[in-house]
């Protein structure tokens, strides 16, 4: 199991391949989160968009500085898959969008990621 660092900046000696993959797909879900959080800002939306583009990067930061990685796997997946489940519903089940026609680039880019980042979480956690 991992612990923290000592000096909590940087522990990219213990990064693995997989880590990277992990921080990339979180990156690049934070960074269509927050743009899409200063779209909609000062909206309600806007702010949820910010608070989980805030969430994705911060997480990615803490999994680089080795800090409390397990539990931010263990946190990761749910909250993550909370995001696909809520983007769901938002746009397709109770919109009049229809899925997968209307998914769009930016849609897509940002599930593909989110799909990458929970398979990445769940094989971190079963190799702990």
């Amino acid at each position: 199991m991992s612990t923290a660092t000592e000096s909590g900046t940087s522990d990219t000696a213990s990064l693995e391949p997989l880590h990277y993959v992990g921080i990339v797909a979180a990156v690049v879900s934070g960074a269509v989160h927050l743009w899409l959080g200063v779209s909609f800002a000062p909206s309600p939306l806007g702010i949820s968009f910010l608070f989980a583009g805030v969430v994705f990067v911060a997480a990615a930061v803490g999994v680089a500085a080795n800090y409390r990685r397990g539990l931010l796997y263990r946190l990761g997946v749910p909250f993550t898959a909370g995001q696909i489940v809520l983007w769901y519903l938002f746009n397709f089940a109770g919109g009049e969008k229809s899925f997968p026609g209307d998914v769009g680039t930016l849609g897509a880019v940002d599930k593909l990621a989110q799909v990458v980042l929970i398979a990445v979480l769940i094989v971190l956690l079963q190799r702990e």
